[in-house]
């Protein structure tokens, strides 16, 4: 990327740092490295000894040239964490990053906004084009940060990445995942889901567990529903949840196997694929 391009990317950084109200800061010391660990327990509601990102793999990727970002708000009692990030270069790793893990608390708005165009600088710096990650398929205010608000593309559809994972967020589930594709290049994000008037007319193809369409599609694209909030309900209802995991899984197996993507979620938790050919323009 050109300097241009970092410099945009930079002050796009700060200022979302600001309307957020945080510092965000790349750390490689003990006990900063210590606290992100911690942070990362209490979002994944696991106890500190048993940390899903312990501080010694995170000092390991640091030395190995990846970053650990930190964002910090001010309280009461001074500086807080409010926010983690962790990148590293993935192949071609002369040209891309792979974000592994990205978190903030639920009530700093924009946190988590900020703690990508932080990263976005670093990758630029770094020479890298394009960051991927992975994220739950079914959370759909995910969805709509990585697809909308960053302008990401859900590039492959992941079946059971992980396998079982046992701690306080995804028991009880299985753990498809989307692979994010970001284009670090300015530009990429869109706000509205461009067709939702025509999802409207467009014809049901198939249902889902609550009874109401899960499926939709015309002659090129496909919307697909996902629960309203698949955390309160694998909580509340773990097998209807599962129900859910495996109804929109083989909607998306389908799509991408025909060569769809997932290009936007709507605000009321609807994705829309579209051909793979509207990828190629985006990341």
């Amino acid at each position: 990327m050109t300097p241009a391009v970092t410099m945009d990317a930079g002050a796009l950084a700060s200022a979302a740092a600001h309307t957020a109200g945080v510092g965000v800061r790349t750390v490689d010391d003990v006990a900063g490295i210590r606290a992100v660990a911690d942070f990362l327990a209490d979002v994944w509601q696991l106890p500190h000894t048993n940390p899903p990102y312990p501080s010694e793999v995170l000092h390991s990727l640091v030395h190995a040239g990846g970053a650990v970002h930190a964002a910090y708000g001010t309280g009461p009692g001074g500086e807080r964490l409010a926010g983690a990030a962790v990148a590293v270069f993935g192949p071609p790793a002369d040209a891309s990053t792979y974000s592994f893990v990205a978190a903030a608390t639920a009530s700093d708005r924009g946190v988590g906004f900020a703690l990508k165009q932080a990263q976005r600088v670093w990758a630029l710096e770094h020479g890298a084009r394009t960051m991927r990650w992975t994220f739950d398929p079914l959370v759909g205010r995910n969805a709509r940060f990585n697809l909308v608000k960053l302008g990401a593309v859900g590039s492959e559809y992941l079946v059971d990445l992980y396998g079982p994972m046992n701690d306080g967020v995804n028991d009880g589930d299985e753990s498809d995942r989307l692979t994010a594709a970001w284009d670090l290049a300015p530009g990429a994000a869109h706000t509205t889901d461009p067709a939702e008037e025509a999802r409207a007319r467009a014809t049901a193809v198939r249902r889902a567990p609550d009874g109401g369409p899960l499926a939709v599609r015309d002659d090129r694209r496909l919307w697909c529903r996902i629960p309203e909030d698949i955390v309160a309900l694998r909580a509340a209802d773990p097998d209807r949840a599962l129900r859910w995991r495996h109804a929109v899984r083989e909607v998306f197996t389908d799509a991408y196997a025909e060569g769809l993507r997932a290009t936007s979620m709507s605000r009321d938790g609807w994705y829309l694929l579209t051909p793979n050919t509207a990828e190629e323009s985006r990341p």
